[in-house]
């Protein structure tokens, strides 16, 4: 089933992309000039990019994912240390999905800095998890 392995793959990326995106997007619509970056016709393009490609991507990657698990391999110890950094890796996106509701309300403060914290875990979770399928037993 390669058409499995290459969802998989695809959907990774596509995620791992918008996880990278996000931080950096929502750092600029809560800065300075905050009024512009939401105006009508673009204040919902973060939330968009959220729910329209990351998450969707997201659901993609665990899927193809998980079923790459039951049609062909064991459970090793090296999976389950990477299912436990993709998990890390859900709750950054979830904080991107919180630091956008953050920017879009009046009560932005503080949200720049929490963005680059997100987008540095992100990177580290993202190395770790390809550290780990890299580094797999044959």
């Amino acid at each position: 089933m390669p058409w499995l392995k290459l969802l998989h793959i695809t959907s990774v990326i596509v995620w791992c992309g918008a996880l990278l995106y996000l931080p950096a997007a929502i750092a600029a619509a809560a800065g300075p000039d905050r009024a512009a970056a939401f105006d009508p016709p673009r204040r919902h393009v973060l939330r968009a990019v959220f729910t329209l490609v990351a998450t969707p991507a997201a659901l993609l990657a665990i899927g193809s994912g998980t079923a790459i698990f039951v049609f062909y391999g064991p459970l090793a110890p090296w999976l389950i240390a990477k299912l436990a950094t993709v998990s890390l890796l859900v709750l950054g996106h979830a904080a991107c999905g919180a630091l956008i509701l953050r920017a879009e309300s009046d009560t932005g403060g503080g949200v720049r800095g929490r963005c680059w914290a997100i987008a540095g875990t992100s990177l580290l979770w993202l190395a770790g998890i390809a550290w780990l399928v890299l580094r797999k037993p044959l």
